[in-house]
């Protein structure tokens, strides 16, 4: 039998195209590389050290040359990607199967000893500030430790940049490296920091902003001039201007470069906000029903940086319009003189009350998170309780202290809030009734790993009367109960009680909260938790009210929307009650 070149020929043709797209197919296939003796960021390093360059592959066929390159210089990479790790004499065994597929490079390493610190010299020439001492107590690579390039450029990062932080804006370092014995394993590491002069702050020009005087925009400046430079003095300036909501943009420029004297200007530039804003918003809350608000702020009053805000809440079980004038101090931020007024209204199962106020405040900023204040309030107050109306009019003076630190308000992860009141009316003051109150408030939340966190509720009041507690009117009678008090009972349902067996308040009052919240799927987290107090008249009538519970919780931009389901306990009857907190405001 005969075959016909017009049968070989495309027979052959098609042979070939075949296994040239076998060939090419595995040709370019990248080859793959194994890694012997060592892990963790070591082997990280040397895998980001070998990556294949980028014309090993050329037209779908591995490049021989470069193939070969390759190879010839991987030894020399690897021993470079060691050294930052204290390794100085490794060895390094390569082996290439050309005929696996793909092929395959098989790295086997042999660090060696590590090289570790024989003597240090860390010094700074200069003024000795205590900050930069600091630092340099705790630098690392102490003799007798590995050498570690990471750990010891972000300490000499970290400590030029505290100087410069402190003023020292022309801190450099005079000497700075490791020299190696590699002959004897060891090493000498010498670091001199020279601050050269300290720095101050020259003027500070303040630009935009017009509409407010010059005297109000100046509360808000950390630093002054004349003052000791600080980076981070005018990022705290920063912030406050940007926290105050005032100022849409705020850009600080130090003008190195006009430095007279090592005296440093700075200019500040402001892009202020609208002064006027209406905000509208829904809700609904356990304790206090579906809930309608309205607030009408106006951030400049008059063009002088005074503040006026009303607020108008219409809700099923609670009804105000409030108004309050802040005249700014200039002692600090948060000293300032407060003048509010208003109606307030509650109708609750527990009583039903409503009252007209006008109050003065004057308030101090102590440091830091601490305001006190004095103040003097009048008051009259209608109230039915248990059938039996009060009608008072009283005028209570007292004074406040307040403090806290909190990271994130909006997503509480660390931080406290503390609140003390201490309050009274005498019946030759303008008033109807004699006592004396105290009143506290404090709220902790703690961080644990795992996004989990631990929150600690407390609240106390103690009061001391000259009246009969018959004529205390309902806002100034203790009562608990509610999503913010012991969850499982209604809003202040828990108290003494009459013969009746009518929860009427009582003369103290002692509350307590634990929770513990996991987060997850970053605005997501659950809940569960034990709540437990009441309000007495006296220790020996004290009745433990208490309820445990789970909750849901969905951060959102303005805060916290909240589910719990409490059951109480010890109770003579197990009752469960959903406590819902969900609002949006605009």
């Amino acid at each position: 039998m005969k075959l016909t070149s017009t049968f070989l020929l495309p027979l052959l043709g098609g042979l070939l195209l075949s296994l040239a797209a076998v060939s090419l197919a595995r040709a370019a296939t990248p080859p793959k590389i194994g890694i012997r003796g060592v892990d963790g960021e070591i082997l990280t390093n040397i895998s980001k050290a070998l990556s294949f360059p980028d014309g090993l592959i050329s037209d779908g066929t591995i490049n021989q040359l470069w193939l070969n390159r390759y190879i010839r210089l991987a030894p020399a990479k690897v021993a470079r990607a060691l050294e930052p790790f204290g390794y100085y004499a490794a060895k390094v065994d390569i082996r290439v199967d050309r005929l696996a597929t793909p092929l395959a490079i098989q790295i086997t390493i042999d660090p060696g000893l590590p090289v570790r610190i024989a003597t240090r010299r860390l010094e700074i020439v200069g003024f000795q500030h205590k900050e930069l001492r600091q630092a340099l107590d705790r630098f690392p690579l102490a003799p007798g430790s590995i050498v570690q390039h990471l750990p010891y450029e972000k300490a000499k990062a970290e400590l030029q940049a505290i100087a410069v932080g402190l003023g020292y804006l022309d801190a450099t370092y005079s000497s700075h490296q490791i020299r190696i014995d590699r002959g004897n394993n060891t090493a000498h590491l010498e670091l001199v920091l020279d601050t050269g002069p300290r720095y101050r702050f020259g003027p500070i020009r303040i630009h935009g902003g017009e509409d407010y005087p010059e005297k109000f925009l100046r509360r808000y400046l950390v630093a002054r001039q004349g003052e000791f430079f600080s980076y981070p003095e005018l990022g705290k300036t920063q912030q406050q201007f940007l926290d105050s909501d005032r100022f849409g943009s705020v850009l600080i420029a130090p003008q190195r470069q006009e430095s007279e004297n090592h005296q440093v200007p700075v200019e500040i530039r402001l892009e202020t906000k609208a002064p006027k804003r209406l905000r509208p918003g829904v809700g609904y809350g356990t304790d206090t029903g579906a809930r309608f608000f309205l607030r009408y702020q106006e951030v400049n009053a008059w063009h002088l940086g005074h503040e006026f805000t009303t607020d108008l809440l219409l809700a099923e079980r609670k009804q105000n319009l409030i108004a309050n004038y802040l005249f700014p101090g200039y002692r600090n931020l948060d000293s300032m003189f407060a003048l509010r007024g208003g109606y307030q209204a509650e109708d609750l199962d527990t009583y039903e009350t409503h009252y007209v106020f006008a109050e003065a405040e004057q308030l101090y900023g102590f440091s830091e998170g601490r305001v006190g204040s004095m103040f003097v309030r009048f008051q009259h107050e209608s109230s039915t309780i248990s059938g039996e109306e009060i009608t008072t009019g009283m005028v209570v003076p007292g004074v406040r202290l307040r403090m806290g630190k909190l990271v994130d308000p909006v997503r509480p992860q660390k931080g406290y809030r503390l609140s003390l009141e201490v309050r009274g009316a005498w019946d030759v003051m303008f008033s109807e009734i004699s006592l004396f109150q105290a009143l506290g408030d404090i709220n902790v939340i703690y961080p644990f790993p795992w996004q989990t966190y631990l929150r600690l509720r407390g609240s106390a009041g103690t009061s001391v009367q000259k009246n009969d507690f018959a004529d205390i009117p309902a806002s100034l009678r203790f009562f608990a109960g509610g999503d913010n008090s012991v969850r499982g009972y209604a809003f202040r349902s828990l108290g003494p009680t009459n013969a009746q067996g009518e929860v009427i308040g009582g003369k103290n009052l002692l509350v307590g909260s634990i929770e513990l919240e996991k987060r997850f799927l970053q605005d997501w987290g659950a809940a569960a938790f034990y709540d437990a107090g009441n309000a007495f008249n006296s220790p020996t009538d004290y009745t433990l009210a208490e309820a445990v519970g789970i909750g849901l919780r969905y951060f959102t931009p303005v805060g916290p929307a909240r589910i719990d389901l409490a059951r109480t306990i010890r109770a003579d009857k197990a009752n469960y009650r959903i406590h819902l907190g969900l609002g949006v405001g605009w």
